[in-house]
């Protein structure tokens, strides 16, 4: 029996109800019907109110997991934001970094260039001076060649036991003038040439040490790959044999200064992928189709292998040993070449050989009005040039 309701019957009618009942109709009864229905009445109220406390606690702790949850969330937002933000710093100073070593890389090769344009003007003078008392001097052995053949003359015609004309012809024998007239005119010859290769080797220098100024205009292509080549001359001629096959160009709207640096860098490498003795070649063409011309370099040397061809172009990549290369030549070159809204190509297999490919466009995208309008006379000079 349930303790409440034993209680209430024990309250109502007696202590010992199994013994003694009272009779039907009495107000025990009715006492008793009364307490257990306001016992359970009142169960049930005790009931209602923990059901309704429960929910309460219920609620409270759902707003409570709510909150928790927003602030987990906003904790991992803010923490994943604080990643995020690590993460660009961390490229930012890595780019900070690349920056100023490309700057000091810059200023390396502007300092270079300035000096070597110095020495190009100091040798430029003495050059000059030879050069003048080469000719001068050539003057001289017509005077004199022409004074021995008078004497060789005037010996002709003195008797033979002349002891002038004997004097005169032993002189021809002793200093074997015959081997003079043949050698001298040939030796003056090749100093002609020499101080002429002497000085187009530093006008080559001035004009690619010239202070770049950053602008554009319209150039020929093929001048300033001719120049390049004759300034590495002295890094290819040893490791390879260089074919050009230069084409017709039109004039493109570009930098000078900063595309012979591009040609440089490309030949340059192209001569340290050679490891005994190889073949580079240069080409140009126009694609009128596409509104480019093409400079193409390549080589028949070690060739690039596939992990590192998607890496050339990373600033301070290199194969090289340490102090043989700097891995900014390509990188500048890349950026040059984007520049002037150009790409470049490679193509590349190993123990093959690799093909570096230059497309550049002959009219820059923000050209101005007078540029555009000054193309057609630009190309129609190129094409006279050319002629």
């Amino acid at each position: 029996m349930h303790p409440l309701l034993e209680r209430q019957i024990r309250r109502h009618l007696g202590e010992h109800p199994e013994t003694v009942l009272p009779p039907p109709g009495d107000a025990a009864w009715e006492h008793l019907f009364n307490a257990i229905g306001e016992s359970y009445e009142q169960l049930d109220r005790d009931l209602l109110l923990r059901e309704q406390a429960l929910n309460l606690t219920s609620e409270e702790l759902n707003r409570r997991n709510d909150d928790l949850r927003r602030e987990l969330a906003e904790r991992t937002e803010t923490e994943a934001a604080l990643q995020r933000e690590k993460g660009e710093q961390a490229a930012l100073i890595t780019r900070l970094e690349d920056a100023k070593r490309q700057l000091l890389y810059s200023e390396k090769m502007a300092s270079i260039g300035q000096l070597a344009a110095g020495v190009a003007h100091e040798i430029n003078n003495p050059v000059g001076f030879v050069q003048s008392n080469i000719n001068t001097l050539a003057g001289y052995v017509e005077d004199l060649f022409a004074l021995t053949d008078l004497l060789e003359e005037v010996a002709a015609g003195l008797p033979d036991d002349s002891p002038l004309g004997r004097k005169i012809r032993e002189s021809c024998e002793r200093y074997d003038l015959e081997f003079l007239r043949e050698d001298v005119p040939k030796l003056l010859s090749e100093s002609r040439d020499g101080v002429s290769r002497v000085r187009k080797i530093v006008q080559d220098l001035r004009d690619f040490s010239h202070p770049d100024e950053g602008k554009f205009a319209w150039i020929d292509l093929n001048p300033g790959i001719v120049s390049t080549l004759n300034i590495v001359n002295n890094e290819l001629k040893y490791k390879a044999e260089v074919i050009t096959e230069l084409g017709e160009l039109p004039l493109i709207e570009a930098n000078q200064n900063q595309l012979n640096q591009v040609f440089l860098n490309l030949l340059v490498n192209a001569a340290h992928a050679i490891k005994d003795k190889g073949v580079i070649n240069v080409a140009t063409r126009h694609l009128p189709e596409s509104g480019e011309v093409c400079i193409s370099i390549a080589d028949t040397g070690a060739g690039i292998p596939p992990e590192n061809l998607k890496r050339i172009f990373d600033p301070f990549f290199t194969t090289k040993p340490v102090g043989k290369g700097t891995g900014l030549g390509l990188s500048l070159s890349y950026g040059i070449v984007q520049k002037h809204h150009g790409r470049i190509e490679v193509d590349s297999q190993e123990r093959a050989g690799t093909l570096f490919q230059v497309f550049l466009p002959i009219h820059q995208p923000a050209a101005s009005a007078a540029g555009e309008e000054a193309a057609p006379a630009a190309e129609a000079t190129a094409a006279g040039q050319q002629a």
